[in-house]
């Protein structure tokens, strides 16, 4: 079926957009239904025209969600999207289950560090400062790497108003960046991404964890393709997009437990050896549980508020390291299912923030991608 190639690009231009899996479902659903009513005979490219239902729907949505998000109780984080491959948590977990079921659609495209970086929560809560145009703009171009010109048709403007909504945006972006992390050689855009995705040739970049990430050739549309097959590893440890780059993967999974452990014990010492300085934790309980409802900052403080909570909270779940929107995470799993999920930035070889997300209404899209993935 046509439309079913596009799905997971369309839900992906949605998420982005919205910071919402299950408002992203919604709205390429209806550009199913605008599909099924069209004369296709009328529509020459089906994923540009496609791209352009879903992309207006989202910028009108964004609105209304705008207004939502105002009246939000305590801190409004995105809503998680599993990305580990499918069977993995489930294999970890020791869980069991009915089976394989159809899981939601895939956080895709995620081949890149920087269309990883597209969906890190990081960007995410950054991307909420732009209006509709810039972000719509900064989401074709950052991460699913249109031409202006594509984009221009898209939102029915100009090229160079596309171009300087890209730059607005990135520079908005820029202002609320984290600092360049150490070990990270390479220039950095606007939005503290390694590399540059305008067709600019880089020499070498470093992902998050100080990895070599070879870029130093770009395709067609300017998105920095990896020059190497062996050597090169993304965000998550995928070593050329296709496999597993241990040891990437080793020191996310080794910081990873040993914050468990050290929360789980309410160890205050270990627990900020593993934080870095400025670490920040924020935590969205939609007002339906309890939790944070303001950031807490400072290596003792949220040392503090970790050894208490997530003791608490590990009490009555397993707490499963995962990979969440394209990055290191926790999640909290109880015998009736998902009762939370966390998501880690790590900064030199430290946890630098953590996302906390116990909302019902917000983990109920990553329950169900956790439901659906094969029993182990």
């Amino acid at each position: 079926m046509e439309f079913e190639a596009h799905r997971a690009r369309l839900f992906g231009i949605a998420y982005r957009m919205l910071g919402s899996a299950s408002e992203a479902e919604d709205l390429v659903q209806e550009a199913y239904l605008r599909w099924e009513r069209t004369d296709r005979d009328t529509v020459t490219a089906p994923g540009a025209w496609l791209a352009k239902v879903v992309t207006n729907l989202s910028l009108n949505e964004l609105a209304s969600a705008r207004m939502r998000r105002e009246r939000y109780v305590g801190q409004w984080l995105p809503e998680p999207v599993l990305t580990t491959a499918s069977g993995t948590v489930g294999a970890v977990a020791g869980t069991s289950g009915a089976g394989p079921r159809t899981a939601p659609p895939p956080l895709g495209p995620l081949e890149t560090v920087e269309q990883r970086d597209s969906v890190s929560f990081a960007l995410l809560v950054l991307l909420e400062r732009l209006t509709p145009p810039e972000r719509a703009v900064f989401v074709l171009r950052e991460a699913f790497g249109y031409p202006h010109r594509d984009i221009a048709e898209l939102l029915e403007t100009s090229e160079a108003n596309s171009r300087q909504l890209h730059r607005r945006a990135k520079q908005a972006i820029g202002r609320g960046a984290p600092a360049p992390r150490t070990g990270e050689t390479c220039t950095k855009d606007a939005t503290g991404t390694a590399g540059a995705t305008d067709g600019t040739v880089t020499a070498v970049a470093t992902d998050a964890t100080g990895t070599a990430v070879a870029t130093d050739a770009t395709d067609t549309t300017g998105t920095a393709v990896a020059a190497g097959t062996t050597d090169t590893t993304d965000a998550t440890g995928t070593v050329g997009g296709t496999g597993v780059g241990a040891p990437v993967r080793q020191r996310w999974t080794g910081l990873v437990e040993s914050f468990v452990a050290a929360a789980r014990e309410g160890d205050l010492r270990r627990l900020e050896r593993l934080l870095t300085e400025d670490v920040v934790s924020y935590a969205d309980g939609g007002g339906r549980i309890s939790a944070a409802r303001r950031p807490i900052l400072g290596r003792a403080k949220v040392a503090r508020y970790l050894a208490g909570g997530l003791a608490r909270f590990a009490a009555a779940a397993v707490l499963v390291p995962c990979e969440v929107n394209g990055g290191p995470a926790l999640l909290a799993l109880a015998e009736d299912g998902l009762l939370g999920v966390v998501t880690l930035e790590v900064a030199q070889e430290r946890i630098s923030a953590l996302r906390i997300c116990v909302s019902p209404d917000k983990i109920a899209y990553a329950a169900r991608q956790f439901a659906a993935y094969p029993s182990s």
